[in-house]
């Protein structure tokens, strides 16, 4: 807009600028540190005559808190009533709409598998809400950023107070500078966990220069659960060198004196509008306002949610009375039409028993037994007989008042409407949440424990239970509720064990004690977790009907349990038992366990507290639990199969998937198996990676180190850096899934843990599979008996050294149902030891007298180590040329031989043939002539060639038969002699 005049002439012309028509600011702080004051015109604004530039305060000049730097003189002046300031910084502490300079940026940061434009719009509706007193992050799993940039004159801090107990959304805090740098340190960087109900804070320092601050949220949808947003208030930024104004105070608070640093909230039924300098009286029985509020409220009329009953502590008689009491502060009217009036109260009951532990005293009040001593609660305390000892622990069932070591509260993040109030009451057999100031009230229930100690005769073992507590409730809700179990050890940080979600019938839960410490136990209920202040379901409620700890150190006792003598019975008194044994019925002395066996800790009476370990696996010297060695045996048909795992007894690590969220958010499960540990220390380690603290400061740090689990098998999420935009994958929700061994066998059943025959694919080898079973003693809603592992090693010659490991293709998370996880490690080293019967020998052929024996393995060899093949083995032998010579010989001799004796025989048979024929042809010529008489002489000069005739004529082959025949007796042949005269005759 600009202002005109009119001259004498009626000429138009610019006017003079007016006081309100500009304002003062400084200029850029030149290289000498000074800087000028001048004067620029408001926006639209245009006009004349503006006053001349004036050298300006130094640059590191501020106002005290309560002052403002007035521009037009350059002084510094007190804030007036109604304002505050605080000199060099400035404050965001009213959050009904997002403040001038802040914005919203919201992504999906999954680059990886969520990229697209669909799922980028989804979260247009993402932001940081403003909730009045604080501002809200995003519930889903996009990531947001609340953006704030500021220009500090000199070096300062940035401060804000906040609420993040959810660690399935990651709250980041990161400021961009002058020098494009985040952060100094990393750890500044990642925002650590609250408990539920408080306030954390968090400091960091900024540069001078241009600095662009950023809280981040980017949450993490794993399951249906909700995710828990984090809340920011009061934000403080100190380093703007000065203020030209002060702030107006916000509605619901004032500010009656000048110079004021902060304003002051009003009371109850008082209310005030920004800037006041005082507070405002609500009407009288017609409205009423909470504290800090803007505005007056009509009362409405009284209804049922408005009043609750409490049972009075028992008087002398042994009565008590049901009171009614209206829920203060009151808000309602009764006077109202359809209003209801407070109950009637002081009808009488019968008190109800006390508390195991504790007796009436001939009082009003319970008393705990004395040390020593026992009752059921019911009668007087007794001495515990010789050779017993009390059981110490509390086991509260009656709720005529709150135990003494108990305490309850009330606790909402954005009022203190129900401060002071009572967040549960006691109602006879039961204790149940309260009526709170809201319905987003945190109503809490707390139990303080000193520490744990097992029993007397049992001290010094080392077993994984100390105690437990176990207790049984029902949360009856129409709405959201949630029921929160938290522990706090000694005092450092409270976590959340277990929580459940809207109505749950009447159940019981159980937690494991393994540590001697302080625990505070906690119970927070809530009906609704949403920023409205309302009450609407004041009759959604929890109830708790029992509570029992075990082997408390301060704790009283029910009843006696056996213990152990000294030598000296005089006294009667309990002695402790050393780590690893029992106590004998007969004398009620300590006895050792056997080998191989574990002591239970809930029962150290009799030889049957000593619990016999697993196939595969051997006791600790102290008997407290069973570990693998990594040494196994097998015998199958009379044949023994030994295994030595001890090169896969490192840590083996596998990451499955991915996996991916609702939203696409892409996940992996990493696992880390320890197989045998060591001598029954757990060494597989899982931990969350987010604070950015090494896995050796957590370990030096403590064991309370929320975040880091040891077992022999543990589980972490990993969401990788290119899913989310983080600089490194991150790792969370780490979990212990087996810190018990119970035993290595080829069976696929051992306590109730079973492995189908078709879990994994069939092994190529006929060597028998081995499995591990592990249990964890960590119970869950879901996982009711806690949860199992069995890892399956397998032996594959074609995977050496640490192998491969996998899960079932139908599990691609390592389980079916969330309680029992399936893996199968395949290596070399899984093969069985190598005997004498996997290998066989081959023998050599003899040369020069010598032949070699050679030793090899039987193919497809199936074991390693064990036995070695036998050296090679040579051995003297006759060669196969020296017999080839004397068969040659003997066979050149026979033939020789034999050809002599056909050429001899054949010879003597051409005679026989031509004495015959010429006898023949003698007798036919004389056939007319009387034959001459016969003559046995021979002639001088003649060979007697009387023909022979054979009867029996034999070969060639029986004639030299009967030739090398040499026996006693004679040999003849049948031959008839032919002459012309027997011819004739």
């Amino acid at each position: 807009m600009s202002l005109i005049c009119k001259c004498y002439d009626e000429t138009e012309i610019l006017c003079n600028c007016l006081q309100t028509d500009y304002h003062f600011e400084y200029t850029e702080c030149d290289s000498s540190g000074s800087r000028w004051r001048v004067a620029v015109p408001n926006p639209s604004v245009e006009c004349s005559g503006l006053p001349d530039p004036v050298r300006g305060k130094e640059c590191t000049f501020s106002c005290a808190s309560g002052e403002y730097l007035e521009m037009k003189n350059q002084v510094c002046s007190k804030c007036a009533e109604g304002t505050y300031s605080l000199g060099s910084g400035i404050k965001f502490d009213e959050w009904d709409e997002l403040p001038a300079g802040f914005s919203n940026v919201a992504t999906f940061m999954d680059t990886a598998v969520g990229s697209s434009e669909s799922k980028a719009d989804s979260c247009n509706n993402s932001s940081w809400t403003p909730r009045g007193n604080y501002i809200e992050s995003n519930r889903d799993d996009c990531t947001v950023s609340l953006i704030y940039a500021v220009h500090l004159k000199k070096s300062g801090f940035v401060f804000f107070e906040y609420q993040y107990i959810d660690n399935n959304i990651f709250f980041e805090f990161f400021i961009q500078n002058d020098q494009c740098k985040e952060m100094e340190s990393t750890a500044d960087k990642w925002v650590k966990l609250t408990d539920n109900g408080e306030w954390g804070s968090h400091s960091v320092t900024l540069k001078s220069g241009s600095n662009i601050l950023y809280w981040r949220t980017t949450g993490i949808l794993m399951g249906s659960k909700v995710v828990k947003p984090v809340l920011v208030k009061n934000i403080t930024i100190e380093g703007v060198a000065y203020t030209s104004e002060c702030f107006a105070c916000k509605p619901g608070t004032f500010s009656d004196k000048p110079g004021a640093s902060g304003c002051q909230v009003c009371p109850r039924d008082t209310y005030s509008e920004k800037g006041a300098k005082e507070c405002t009286k609500c009407k009288e029985e017609m409205y009423y306002a909470e504290e800090g509020s803007s505005a007056c409220i009509e009362r409405p009329p009284c209804m049922s949610k408005d009043f609750f009953q409490i049972h009075t502590p028992c008087d002398k008689e042994g009565k008590t009375q049901i009171m009614y009491k209206w829920i203060e502060p009151k808000i309602c009217r009764e006077d109202l039409p359809d209003a209801l009036t407070l109950p009637p109260s002081g009808e009488r009951q019968d008190c109800p028993p006390c508390n195991p532990g504790f007796y009436n005293n001939a009082s009003s009040s319970c008393t705990p037994c004395p040390p020593g001593t026992f009752s059921d609660g019911t009668q007087e305390c007794k001495a515990c007989p010789a050779g017993t000892e009390p059981a110490l622990g509390f086991e509260y069932k009656w709720w005529n008042i709150l135990p003494g070591n108990m305490k309850t509260s009330c606790f909402n993040v954005g009022n203190s409407k129900c401060d002071g109030m009572n967040g549960w009451e006691v109602a006879g057999d039961h204790i149940q949440s309260g009526a709170g100031g809201s319905d987003n009230d945190y109503l809490i229930l707390s139990l303080h424990i000193p520490g744990f100690k097992p029993p007397t005769s049992v001290t010094g073992a080392t077993g994984s239970e100390l105690g437990r507590i176990t207790f049984i409730f029902e949360t009856i809700c129409s709405a959201d509720c949630v029921l929160y179990f938290m522990a706090d050890v000694n005092r450092k940080n409270t976590n959340v064990v277990e929580s459940w979600e809207r109505s749950k019938e009447r159940q019981s839960y159980t937690h494991i004690i393994s540590k001697n410490a302080s625990f505070t136990f906690t119970w927070a209920f809530q009906r609704i977790n949403e920023g409205q202040d309302s009450r609407q379901f004041i009759n959604d409620m929890a109830k708790i009907y029992s509570i029992t700890v075990t082997n408390a150190v301060d704790g009283v006792a029910s009843s006696c349990r056996a213990c152990a003598l000294g030598s000296e019975q005089s006294g009667s008194s309990c002695v402790p038992c050393p780590p690893g044994h029992y106590i004998e019925k007969e004398s009620s002395q300590c006895k050792e366990c056997p080998a191989n066996t574990f002591l239970s800790i809930h029962q150290v009476y009799g030889r049957e507290a000593c619990i016999p370990c697993g196939p595969g696996s051997n006791s600790t010297k102290d008997h407290s639990a069973c570990f693998s060695d990594c040494l196994v045996s097998y015998v199958k048909d009379n044949q023994s199969m030994n295994y030595n795992f001890s090169n896969l007894s490192r840590v083996g690590s596998l990451m499955s998937g991915p996996s991916f969220t609702s939203r696409g958010t892409k996940f992996f499960h990493f696992f880390n198996i320890s197989l045998c540990g060591n001598e029954g220390k757990k060494m597989a380690i899982c931990t969350d990676n987010i604070t950015d603290v090494t896995l050796k400061d957590m370990v030096a740090e403590s064991e309370d180190f929320s975040n880091f689990v040891g077992a022999f098998v543990c589980q972490s999420t990993i969401i990788p850096s290119d899913s989310k935009g983080f600089r490194t994958a991150l790792a969370l929700q780490s979990n212990s899934l087996a810190d018990r061994f119970l035993g290595a066998t080829v069976e696929t059943t051992l306590e109730n843990i079973s492995i189908k025959a078709d879990m994994f694919p069939p092994s190529p080898s006929k060597i028998p599979d081995m499995h591990f079973f592990y249990k964890s003693s960590t119970v869950t809603t879901s996982c009711e008996n806690g949860r199992a592992t069995v890892v399956t090693m397998r032996c594959n010659p074609n995977k050496p050294d640490q192998g491969e490991l996998s899960v079932p293709s139908s599990c691609p998370a390592g389980t079916c149902d969330g309680c029992t996880f399936y893996f199968l490690w395949e290596s070399a080293e899984a093969c069985p030891l190598c005997t004498d019967q996997d290998y066989h020998e081959i023998e050599g052929a003899c040369k020069k007298g010598f032949q070699e024996t050679l030793y090899v393995w039987n193919e497809p060899k199936h074991c390693i180590k064990g036995v070695s093949l036998p050296e090679k083995k040579t051995s003297t032998c006759e060669t196969v040329d020296f017999w080839l010579k004397v068969g040659a010989g003997v066979g050149a001799f026979t033939a020789v031989l034999l050809i002599a004796l056909t050429c001899y025989f054949w010879k003597k048979n051409q005679k026989l043939e031509y004495k015959y024929s010429k006898l023949v042809m003698t007798t036919n010529s004389k056939e007319c002539e009387l034959p001459a008489a016969d003559s046995c002489a021979i002639m001088e000069g003649e060979d007697n060639e009387e023909e022979i005739v054979y009867s029996n004529k034999q070969s060639l082959l029986g004639k030299l038969k009967s030739l090398a025949t040499k026996e006693k007796e004679d040999n003849f042949e049948s031959v008839q002699l032919k002459s012309s005269r027997s011819q004739n005759i």
